[in-house]
Protein backbone atom coordinates (compact mmCIF):
# COMPACT_ATOMS: atom_id res chain seq x y z
CA UNK A 1 0.00 0.00 0.00
CA UNK A 2 1.70 3.42 -0.84
CA UNK A 3 2.19 6.13 1.96
CA UNK A 4 0.11 8.91 2.12
CA UNK A 5 1.64 12.07 4.15
CA UNK A 6 -0.82 14.43 5.71
CA UNK A 7 0.81 17.36 7.18
CA UNK A 8 -0.80 18.39 10.87
CA UNK A 9 1.82 21.10 12.06
CA UNK A 10 1.31 24.52 12.93
CA UNK A 11 0.80 26.23 9.88
CA UNK A 12 -2.84 23.71 9.52
CA UNK A 13 -4.14 23.54 13.39
CA UNK A 14 -6.19 26.62 13.19
CA UNK A 15 -8.70 24.87 10.84
CA UNK A 16 -7.64 20.88 11.48
CA UNK A 17 -10.14 20.57 14.25
CA UNK A 18 -13.01 22.41 13.11
CA UNK A 19 -15.78 20.05 12.17
CA UNK A 20 -17.07 20.11 8.51
CA UNK A 21 -20.86 18.21 8.37
CA UNK A 22 -19.28 16.58 11.45
CA UNK A 23 -16.12 15.40 11.27
CA UNK A 24 -12.90 16.85 11.83
CA UNK A 25 -10.91 18.67 8.98
CA UNK A 26 -8.13 16.55 9.60
CA UNK A 27 -10.34 13.36 10.40
CA UNK A 28 -12.11 14.08 6.82
CA UNK A 29 -8.38 13.97 5.70
CA UNK A 30 -7.09 10.97 6.73
CA UNK A 31 -10.27 9.01 5.94
CA UNK A 32 -10.09 10.49 1.71
CA UNK A 33 -6.45 9.81 1.86
CA UNK A 34 -7.74 5.86 3.06
CA UNK A 35 -10.60 5.77 0.71
CA UNK A 36 -7.77 6.12 -1.81
CA UNK A 37 -5.88 3.35 -0.80
CA UNK A 38 -2.91 4.96 0.62
CA UNK A 39 -1.22 4.16 4.13
CA UNK A 40 -1.69 7.02 6.37
CA UNK A 41 1.44 9.00 7.81
CA UNK A 42 0.69 12.10 9.72
CA UNK A 43 3.86 14.22 9.78
CA UNK A 44 3.38 16.30 12.75
CA UNK A 45 5.25 19.15 15.15
CA UNK A 46 2.79 18.33 18.12
CA UNK A 47 1.05 21.64 17.47
CA UNK A 48 -1.76 20.57 15.32
CA UNK A 49 -4.78 17.70 16.10
CA UNK A 50 -3.75 14.26 14.63
CA UNK A 51 -6.30 11.29 13.45
CA UNK A 52 -6.52 8.42 16.49
CA UNK A 53 -4.63 5.49 15.63
CA UNK A 54 -2.55 6.82 12.28
CA UNK A 55 1.10 6.48 12.73
CA UNK A 56 2.85 10.02 13.23
CA UNK A 57 6.66 11.05 12.16
CA UNK A 58 7.61 13.89 14.03
CA UNK A 59 8.86 17.23 11.68
CA UNK A 60 9.80 20.48 12.63
CA UNK A 61 7.87 21.87 10.52
CA UNK A 62 5.83 21.65 6.25
CA UNK A 63 9.08 22.21 4.70
CA UNK A 64 9.95 19.24 6.82
CA UNK A 65 6.98 17.41 6.05
CA UNK A 66 7.03 17.54 2.55
CA UNK A 67 10.32 16.55 2.71
CA UNK A 68 9.10 13.35 4.40
CA UNK A 69 6.45 13.12 1.22
CA UNK A 70 9.34 13.31 -1.09
CA UNK A 71 11.54 10.66 0.51
CA UNK A 72 8.52 8.30 1.04
CA UNK A 73 7.71 9.19 -2.82
CA UNK A 74 3.90 9.57 -1.56
CA UNK A 75 1.29 12.25 -1.60
CA UNK A 76 1.21 15.13 0.90
CA UNK A 77 -2.02 16.76 1.83
CA UNK A 78 -2.81 19.75 4.57
CA UNK A 79 -4.73 18.87 7.56
CA UNK A 80 -6.63 21.84 7.34
CA UNK A 81 -8.22 21.35 3.36
CA UNK A 82 -11.22 19.62 2.98
CA UNK A 83 -12.31 18.65 -0.73
CA UNK A 84 -15.55 18.34 -1.63
CA UNK A 85 -15.63 15.80 -4.29
CA UNK A 86 -13.68 12.83 -2.06
CA UNK A 87 -12.75 11.52 -5.87
CA UNK A 88 -8.75 12.58 -5.94
CA UNK A 89 -6.51 14.59 -3.76
CA UNK A 90 -6.40 17.90 -6.28
CA UNK A 91 -7.34 21.63 -5.18
CA UNK A 92 -9.78 21.56 -2.09
CA UNK A 93 -10.72 24.76 0.74
CA UNK A 94 -8.57 25.22 3.19
CA UNK A 95 -11.04 25.95 6.76
CA UNK A 96 -9.15 29.13 8.97
CA UNK A 97 -11.95 30.08 10.74
CA UNK A 98 -15.76 30.40 10.73
CA UNK A 99 -16.41 31.72 7.07
CA UNK A 100 -13.94 29.14 5.32
CA UNK A 101 -15.44 26.31 7.53
CA UNK A 102 -19.05 27.21 6.39
CA UNK A 103 -17.94 27.90 2.80
CA UNK A 104 -16.34 24.36 2.59
CA UNK A 105 -19.36 22.70 3.93
CA UNK A 106 -21.72 24.27 1.83
CA UNK A 107 -18.98 23.02 -1.14
CA UNK A 108 -19.58 18.97 0.58
CA UNK A 109 -23.18 19.49 0.21
CA UNK A 110 -23.54 21.02 -2.65
CA UNK A 111 -20.67 17.51 -4.08
CA UNK A 112 -23.93 15.62 -3.34
CA UNK A 113 -26.61 16.95 -5.97
CA UNK A 114 -25.84 14.31 -8.17
CA UNK A 115 -27.25 13.83 -11.59
CA UNK A 116 -29.07 10.85 -11.36
CA UNK A 117 -31.44 13.22 -9.09
CA UNK A 118 -35.18 12.96 -10.00
CA UNK A 119 -37.13 16.11 -10.18
CA UNK A 120 -38.83 15.76 -6.85
CA UNK A 121 -35.70 14.94 -5.14
CA UNK A 122 -34.18 17.89 -6.50
CA UNK A 123 -36.33 20.79 -6.15
CA UNK A 124 -38.45 19.11 -3.11
CA UNK A 125 -36.81 16.82 -1.22
CA UNK A 126 -33.15 17.54 -1.13
CA UNK A 127 -33.35 20.96 -0.17
CA UNK A 128 -35.05 19.46 3.64
CA UNK A 129 -32.80 16.44 3.56
CA UNK A 130 -29.39 18.52 2.95
CA UNK A 131 -30.81 20.86 5.84
CA UNK A 132 -31.27 18.02 8.46
CA UNK A 133 -29.14 15.84 7.69
CA UNK A 134 -26.46 19.27 8.16
CA UNK A 135 -27.57 20.62 11.40
CA UNK A 136 -29.28 17.55 13.33
CA UNK A 137 -27.98 14.49 11.88
CA UNK A 138 -23.96 15.42 11.46
CA UNK A 139 -23.94 16.65 15.03
CA UNK A 140 -25.89 13.62 17.04
CA UNK A 141 -24.07 10.32 16.83
CA UNK A 142 -26.34 8.08 14.75
CA UNK A 143 -24.87 6.00 12.06
CA UNK A 144 -26.60 5.90 7.94
CA UNK A 145 -28.51 2.87 9.03
CA UNK A 146 -29.64 3.69 12.40
CA UNK A 147 -30.96 6.61 10.11
CA UNK A 148 -32.40 4.22 7.05
CA UNK A 149 -34.14 1.81 9.81
CA UNK A 150 -36.03 4.78 11.62
CA UNK A 151 -36.67 6.68 7.94
CA UNK A 152 -38.16 3.06 7.36
CA UNK A 153 -40.37 2.98 10.80
CA UNK A 154 -42.10 6.41 9.82
CA UNK A 155 -42.79 4.94 6.13
CA UNK A 156 -44.47 2.08 7.58
CA UNK A 157 -46.47 4.18 10.50
CA UNK A 158 -47.67 6.01 7.13
CA UNK A 159 -48.68 3.23 5.12
CA UNK A 160 -51.07 1.41 8.06
CA UNK A 161 -52.43 4.91 8.43
CA UNK A 162 -53.57 4.60 4.91
CA UNK A 163 -54.91 1.23 4.68
CA UNK A 164 -57.06 2.25 7.53
CA UNK A 165 -59.39 3.44 5.34
CA UNK A 166 -60.31 6.75 7.29
CA UNK A 167 -59.99 9.70 5.26
CA UNK A 168 -58.04 12.27 8.44
CA UNK A 169 -56.04 9.04 8.96
CA UNK A 170 -55.30 8.55 5.15
CA UNK A 171 -53.92 12.21 5.04
CA UNK A 172 -51.70 11.77 7.65
CA UNK A 173 -50.17 8.51 6.02
CA UNK A 174 -49.55 10.03 2.88
CA UNK A 175 -47.57 12.68 4.56
CA UNK A 176 -45.89 10.40 6.55
CA UNK A 177 -45.15 8.40 3.34
CA UNK A 178 -43.30 11.84 2.30
CA UNK A 179 -41.29 12.86 5.09
CA UNK A 180 -40.21 9.10 5.18
CA UNK A 181 -38.90 9.99 1.10
CA UNK A 182 -37.17 12.79 2.55
CA UNK A 183 -35.44 11.19 5.13
CA UNK A 184 -34.53 8.50 3.17
CA UNK A 185 -32.35 10.66 1.57
CA UNK A 186 -30.31 12.05 4.81
CA UNK A 187 -29.02 8.25 5.33
CA UNK A 188 -27.36 8.43 2.29
CA UNK A 189 -26.18 11.81 2.63
CA UNK A 190 -24.89 11.07 5.83
CA UNK A 191 -23.28 8.15 4.69
CA UNK A 192 -21.08 10.06 2.27
CA UNK A 193 -19.84 13.67 4.02
CA UNK A 194 -18.97 11.13 7.10
CA UNK A 195 -17.08 8.46 5.03
CA UNK A 196 -19.46 5.45 6.05
CA UNK A 197 -20.47 4.10 3.06
CA UNK A 198 -20.94 0.21 3.07
CA UNK A 199 -22.31 -2.22 1.08
CA UNK A 200 -24.63 -3.49 4.16
CA UNK A 201 -25.91 -0.22 4.20
CA UNK A 202 -26.21 -0.08 0.58
CA UNK A 203 -28.20 -3.03 0.74
CA UNK A 204 -30.25 -2.36 4.12
CA UNK A 205 -31.12 0.73 2.08
CA UNK A 206 -32.62 -0.87 -1.22
CA UNK A 207 -34.58 -3.61 1.14
CA UNK A 208 -36.23 -1.05 3.03
CA UNK A 209 -37.28 1.14 0.34
CA UNK A 210 -38.62 -1.49 -1.53
CA UNK A 211 -40.64 -3.06 1.28
CA UNK A 212 -42.27 0.37 1.78
CA UNK A 213 -43.44 0.59 -1.78
CA UNK A 214 -45.19 -2.83 -1.73
CA UNK A 215 -46.57 -1.98 1.94
CA UNK A 216 -47.61 0.97 0.26
CA UNK A 217 -49.01 -0.41 -2.70
CA UNK A 218 -51.07 -2.50 -0.80
CA UNK A 219 -52.17 -0.09 1.76
CA UNK A 220 -53.56 2.28 -1.09
CA UNK A 221 -56.09 -0.84 -2.16
CA UNK A 222 -56.51 -2.05 1.37
CA UNK A 223 -57.42 2.21 2.29
CA UNK A 224 -59.74 2.50 -0.98
CA UNK A 225 -61.58 -0.64 -0.49
CA UNK A 226 -62.01 0.12 3.62
CA UNK A 227 -63.59 3.57 2.56
CA UNK A 228 -65.37 2.71 -0.34
CA UNK A 229 -65.90 -0.58 -0.63
CA UNK A 230 -64.13 -1.29 -4.23
CA UNK A 231 -62.87 -4.92 -4.61
CA UNK A 232 -61.49 -3.14 -8.25
CA UNK A 233 -58.86 -0.85 -5.46
CA UNK A 234 -58.11 -4.00 -3.89
CA UNK A 235 -57.19 -6.07 -6.85
CA UNK A 236 -55.29 -3.07 -8.01
CA UNK A 237 -53.27 -2.25 -4.50
CA UNK A 238 -52.60 -5.84 -4.42
CA UNK A 239 -51.45 -6.46 -8.03
CA UNK A 240 -48.91 -3.55 -7.73
CA UNK A 241 -47.69 -4.66 -4.40
CA UNK A 242 -47.44 -8.19 -6.08
CA UNK A 243 -45.87 -6.22 -9.19
CA UNK A 244 -43.35 -4.38 -7.07
CA UNK A 245 -42.22 -8.33 -5.75
CA UNK A 246 -41.39 -9.85 -8.71
CA UNK A 247 -39.61 -6.99 -9.71
CA UNK A 248 -37.40 -6.46 -6.81
CA UNK A 249 -36.65 -10.26 -6.96
CA UNK A 250 -35.57 -10.11 -10.60
CA UNK A 251 -33.55 -6.67 -9.16
CA UNK A 252 -32.05 -8.54 -6.65
CA UNK A 253 -30.71 -11.09 -8.56
CA UNK A 254 -28.75 -9.21 -11.21
CA UNK A 255 -26.97 -7.15 -8.63
CA UNK A 256 -26.15 -10.29 -6.86
CA UNK A 257 -25.13 -12.31 -10.28
CA UNK A 258 -23.51 -8.65 -11.41
CA UNK A 259 -21.48 -8.08 -8.43
CA UNK A 260 -23.02 -4.42 -8.47
CA UNK A 261 -23.74 -4.02 -4.75
CA UNK A 262 -27.49 -2.75 -3.67
CA UNK A 263 -28.17 0.14 -5.80
CA UNK A 264 -30.80 -1.18 -8.43
CA UNK A 265 -29.59 1.90 -10.45
CA UNK A 266 -26.49 0.14 -11.18
CA UNK A 267 -28.11 -2.82 -12.74
CA UNK A 268 -26.96 -3.39 -16.58
CA UNK A 269 -30.19 -4.45 -18.30
CA UNK A 270 -30.17 -5.24 -21.58
CA UNK A 271 -32.27 -2.20 -22.75
CA UNK A 272 -28.90 0.19 -21.16
CA UNK A 273 -26.69 -0.53 -24.00
CA UNK A 274 -24.25 -2.36 -21.59
CA UNK A 275 -23.73 0.34 -19.25
CA UNK A 276 -26.52 0.80 -15.89
CA UNK A 277 -28.94 3.09 -15.79
CA UNK A 278 -26.72 5.07 -13.02
CA UNK A 279 -23.77 5.61 -15.55
CA UNK A 280 -25.62 6.90 -18.52
CA UNK A 281 -28.09 9.46 -16.59
CA UNK A 282 -25.68 10.25 -13.19
CA UNK A 283 -23.99 12.69 -15.02
CA UNK A 284 -26.57 14.75 -16.80
CA UNK A 285 -27.31 18.03 -15.34
CA UNK A 286 -29.82 19.15 -17.65
CA UNK A 287 -33.15 18.23 -18.41
CA UNK A 288 -33.45 14.76 -19.87
CA UNK A 289 -37.45 12.99 -19.84
CA UNK A 290 -35.65 9.45 -19.56
CA UNK A 291 -33.77 10.31 -16.17
CA UNK A 292 -37.08 12.07 -15.00
CA UNK A 293 -39.43 9.11 -15.51
CA UNK A 294 -36.49 6.84 -14.12
CA UNK A 295 -35.20 8.87 -11.49
CA UNK A 296 -38.69 10.84 -10.42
Amino acid sequence: MRAGVLRATAHEAAGAGQRVAGLRVVDRSAKQLARLGHEIVVASDGACPTPPGARVEPVADGAEADALAAKLGAPVVAADVVRPSNRDLDGGLRVTNGASRGAAEDAVFAELLRGDLGFVARHFNKPLSFRFTRHVLCKLPITPNQVTVGAGLVGAGGAALIASGRPWLMLVGFLLAHLQSVLDGCDGELARVRFQQSAIGEWLDTVVDDALNVLLFAAVGVGLWRETGSQTALVLGLAAAGTMVLYSTVAYRELVRQGQGGEVLKVRWWFSRGGSLKERYGQERGFSPARLLLTI
